[in-house]
């Protein structure tokens, strides 16, 4: 065994959010098996922790690693508290390189993969013209601004994409507007139709709290056509996207874009942050539950999640038509050399 791969993700208090995880790594590994072993860990609430997937992997006789944060965007979970964990296994096994790949941010993929969901969301919809269409991306919220102004960011980018008439941006928590702020200027912007579009990789205690809020809009608004997408979950855009990042790891061509990052550089309210430790803040919550999970066990059994905020179908590998390889893949998988 030579070269490994560990995908590392927050973690979730929801075990659907946790299965989903383990469900994407398995995708992972059935859609590329000549890849080298894919070994998965957690950075809070669930097991294997970081040090304990960085174990598992030495223990298999890797001779190198390369970490891939299992995040959307380069907050303080992938800039801070495990780039801490990357730098503590390096002092642990000092004869194993240890790369860590920046997180999956902002990506044309993930962009192709919004328009999937949100036309899921809209098959079965009675036809309203873009133009009177708004359409509300949510992410997660953070303290880092660099993180906050992405999703404004994919806000704009899907805005001309789909196209809509209109598009704004909110989050589940910590920054603001919070989506409670949001839907009710939404509302009463005068379009026919709104559209909340969660960019969240997999479901959990926040993603279900936004679902609730948007039903909540649509029984005090029946003259509105309120939509709600599907999250992102497992996709070939997904994991293409994942293998990308683990090639500019090995290659030493990715970086997370420093430029905005506000341990490195002043940013307007955040000026305290510049030349800050990286010090992790998640050691009351890591590993909190005692089992540990593990790819090989027998898979998940998922029961269909029915929302009555969409009636779309939740799209997985099974979903899809492998025949028809988008027309980047190959030349990808041609770059990508471990």
């Amino acid at each position: 065994m030579t070269q490994a791969l560990l995908i590392s993700g927050h973690g979730s208090r929801d075990p659907e959010g946790v299965a989903e995880f383990l469900d994407m790594a398995r995708h992972f590994r059935a859609y590329r098996p000549d890849l080298p072993p894919v070994e998965i860990s957690f950075l809070e609430f669930a097991r294997p922790t970081i040090q304990e997937g960085i174990d598992r992997l030495v223990a298999r006789g890797a001779s190198s690693i390369v970490v891939l944060p299992g995040v959307l965007m380069a907050a303080g979970h992938a800039k801070n508290d495990m780039a801490s964990e990357v730098r503590h296994a390096r002092l642990r096994y000092p004869h194993v390189p240890i790369h860590m790949g920046r997180s999956l941010d902002l990506d044309h993929r993930l962009l192709q993969l919004c328009r999937l969901r949100y036309e899921e969301a809209l098959a079965d919809r009675p036809p309203i013209p873009a133009s009177e269409t708004l359409l509300l991306v949510v992410g997660r919220g953070s303290s880092d601004p660099d993180a906050n102004s992405n999703i404004a960011k994919v806000a704009a980018f899907l805005r001309e994409g789909y196209p809509t008439g209109w598009a704004a941006w909110a989050y589940s928590g910590v920054a603001r507007p919070l989506v409670e702020e949001a839907l009710p200027v939404c509302a009463r912007a005068g379009f026919r139709r709104i559209v909340v579009q969660p960019y969240f990789l997999f479901t959990g205690i926040l993603l279900k709290r936004i679902y609730a809020q948007v039903e909540e809009l649509r029984q005090a608004r029946r003259d509105l056509d309120v939509v709600a997408t599907p999250h992102l979950q497992s996709h070939p855009l997904l994991l293409e996207t994942f293998l990308d990042r683990a090639r500019e790891a090995v290659e030493g061509t990715g970086h997370m874009n420093c430029s905005l990052c506000q341990y490195r550089v002043p940013i307007v309210g955040h000026e305290h942050r510049v030349g800050e430790p990286q010090q992790p803040h998640h050691h009351h919550v890591q590993g909190l539950y005692a089992h540990v999970h593990h790819l090989d066990d027998a898979p998940h059994a998922h029961r269909p999640h029915h929302h009555h905020h969409a009636h779309a179908s939740r799209s997985t590998l099974a979903d899809i038509e492998w025949t028809d390889p988008h027309p980047w893949s190959e030349a990808l998988r041609e770059q990508l050399q471990f």
